[in-house]
């Protein structure tokens, strides 16, 4: 019966969609055409993608760098441990309301404050950071040992020396680690916000399209792909030696 039900609902929402084999196969067709005109790419627009390509990495690193130290901030405003409830509760909201606005949205209306530029694709991508490096770290808090905060509190010690002292080098390895995270995942929408007005190799790959130069777009594509993918590499051997050292600790 469940199989019956979930049948009858694909199908349902393959009539609203329009989606049949026949355009799937059309559309492949047209795509391995496409992807025709793309051979063999322009090797020698290399040297123009260097500079765009440094800035889409500027762009990932300064909006995951004071992402991160927003996150942190409203991590501990939303903790149950560290915060009063009525603090806890707007911080849980700002938290949440942020992580239902798509980063391309936030940057929109940037664009619209700043202008077209890198600005307003580091302020989005910080942005962006609070919804997911937020509410992790929040709930990290929320967990570590009560002890150690019960035990500076009980020698007199005030918040703000509790957070340095009790709370920050018990989460320390966490915050590393969901940052390098969080940072692949900025390097791949750098690309896409470049692409809408900040600049970078998402504005040459958006460029190229748009110009039918379809070669120097896959010039750029393999660009995109290794800094998506050294990237990645990257993180994961930093957040698996870290972890490791973790461990040995």
């Amino acid at each position: 019966m469940p199989l019956v039900v979930l049948l009858a609902l694909t199908e349902g929402a393959a009539i609203v969609c329009g989606a049949t084999f026949d355009k799937l196969f059309e559309g492949l067709t047209r795509g391995i055409a496409f992807f025709g005109h793309m051979f063999p790419p322009r090797w020698d627009a290399f040297p123009e993608m260097i500079e765009p390509t440094f800035t889409s990495f500027v762009i990932a690193f300064l909006g995951t760098f004071f992402g991160a130290i927003l996150s942190i901030i409203f991590a501990l405003l939303a903790s149950r441990n560290l915060a009063n409830p009525v603090v806890r509760s707007i911080a849980r909201f700002l938290i949440g309301l942020e992580r239902s606005v798509p980063e391309i949205v936030i940057l929109i209306l940037l664009v619209a404050a700043f202008g077209l530029g890198a600005m307003p694709g580091v302020v989005a991508l910080a942005l962006g950071c609070i919804g997911m490096l937020g509410k992790l770290l929040a709930d990290i808090i929320e967990e570590i040992d009560p002890l150690v905060i019960d035990s500076i509190e009980s020698v007199g010690g005030n918040k703000l020396q509790v957070i340095i002292f009790g709370v920050l080098p018990q989460i320390i390895p966490n915050i590393i680690s969901y940052t390098l995270f969080r940072f692949e995942i900025n390097i791949r929408l750098s690309v896409l916000l470049g692409a809408v007005g900040a600049g970078g190799i998402g504005y040459e790959l958006d460029y190229s399209f748009g110009m039918l130069q379809y070669d120097r777009a896959f010039t750029a594509m393999i660009i995109i792909i290794a800094m998506v993918f050294g990237t990645e590499q990257l993180s994961y051997y930093l957040r698996r030696k870290i972890k490791m050292e973790g461990a040995l600790k």
